[in-house]
C-alpha cells in the first residue's frame, strides 16, 4: 500500500464512525441537536465511503465492501437514497468476494428500506434476491422470511399464482423440520386465502385435498375448517354466510392485515355478483 492510500486508512478508520456516537452522548433531541446528528451521519457516511475506496484500490474487497454496509447504515437516517446505493455496493463486493450470507443479509435490509418506502415492487424484488442466496448457503429459516415477504406482497399485488406457488413451498419445507413445523398451518392458510381470490372454487377445494396430503395433520386444524366453510359460502355466493364464518374465525384467532386484505376482496367479488344477479332479475 502506497504512503497517500496508507495515510487515507488511518484517517478514515479514526473519524469513519466515531463522530455520530459521540454527538449522540453529548447531545439531546432538539432541532438544533438533531441537524447536527444528521450532519454527523452524512459525514461519517462519506468517511466510509472514502475508506471503501482506499480498501477497492488495496484490493482488499471485503473490507471495502464491509465499509460500503457502514456507510449504509449512517445514511439510513438521512438519505435512504444513499444508504440503498452503499447497501447495494456492499453487496456486490461480497458476492465477489463468495460472503453470500452476507449479501443475502444486506439485500434483505435493502428490501426492508424499500419497505419502509412502500416502493413494494422493488422490495419484493430485493427480499427475492436475498431468498435465493441464503437457500443456496442453505439457511432455510432466513430463506423461508424472505420468501414470505415475497409472497405477501405477490398477494397483495394480486399476483395470487405466484403468492399461492411459495406458501405452498414454504409449507412443503417446513412440515419435517420441527423448528418450522409449527407454521405449516398458517402457510397453507395463506395460500388457500389467495386461492379464494382467484374465485375459483374448483381450485380451493382441490388444494384442500393437496394441503392434507402436505400434511396430514392439517385436517384437523382451525384454519383447514375455515378455508373449507370459506369455500361453501363462496360456492354458495352467500355473503351473509361468508361474513360470520370470517367474524367466527376472528374472534378465535385474530385476523391480521394481509389476511383481512385477502377476505375483503373475496367478500367484495361476492357481492359484486350478488348485485349483478339481482339487475338480471
Amino acid at each position: 500500500m502506497n504512503a497517500a492510500v496508507s495515510k487515507d486508512f488511518r484517517q478514515f478508520r479514526k473519524h469513519g464512525s466515531a463522530p455520530v456516537k459521540g454527538s449522540l452522548q453529548r447531545f439531546g433531541q432538539g432541532t438544533t441537536e438533531n441537524h447536527f446528528i444528521i450532519q454527523e451521519r452524512d459525514r461519517a457516511g462519506l468517511a466510509n465511503i472514502k475508506l471503501a475506496n482506499c480498501y477497492d484500490k488495496s484490493n482488499r474487497k471485503y473490507e471495502a465492501a464491509s465499509a460500503y454496509r457502514d456507510a449504509g447504515n449512517c445514511y439510513k437516517k438521512t438519505s435512504t437514497k444513499q444508504a440503498i446505493e452503499c447497501l447495494d455496493k456492499a453487496v456486490n463486493m461480497f458476492l465477489g468476494n463468495g460472503k453470500l450470507n452476507m449479501a443475502a443479509r444486506y439485500c434483505k435490509e435493502i428490501g426492508e428500506i424499500y419497505e419502509q418506502e412502500q416502493n413494494i415492487e422493488l422490495a419484493t424484488e430485493y427480499f427475492e434476491r436475498s431468498a435465493e442466496l441464503f437457500i443456496s448457503e442453505e439457511a432455510t429459516a432466513s430463506a423461508n422470511l424472505s420468501k414470505q415477504k415475497v409472497a405477501q406482497y405477490s398477494a397483495q399485488l394480486a399476483k395470487y399464482p405466484k403468492a399461492i406457488a411459495i406458501y405452498e413451498e414454504i409449507a412443503r419445507h417446513s412440515v419435517n423440520n420441527n423448528l418450522l413445523k409449527y407454521g405449516v398451518r398458517g402457510h397453507l392458510l395463506n395460500a388457500g386465502l389467495c386461492q379464494l381470490c382467484k374465485g375459483d372454487v374448483v381450485a380451493i377445494t382441490n388444494a384442500l385435498d393437496v394441503y392434507q396430503d402436505l400434511d396430514p395433520t392439517f385436517s384437523r386444524t382451525r384454519e383447514f375448517k375455515f378455508l373449507a366453510n370459506l369455500a361453501a359460502a363462496v360456492d354458495e355466493e352467500d355473503v351473509a354466510k361468508f361474513t360470520d364464518v370470517v367474524k367466527e374465525f376472528d374472534s378465535i384467532s385474530h385476523l391480521d392485515a394481509l389476511r383481512t386484505t385477502l377476505l375483503l376482496r373475496v367478500k367484495d367479488a361476492l357481492k359484486a355478483k350478488e348485485l349483478e344477479e339481482e339487475d338480471l332479475t
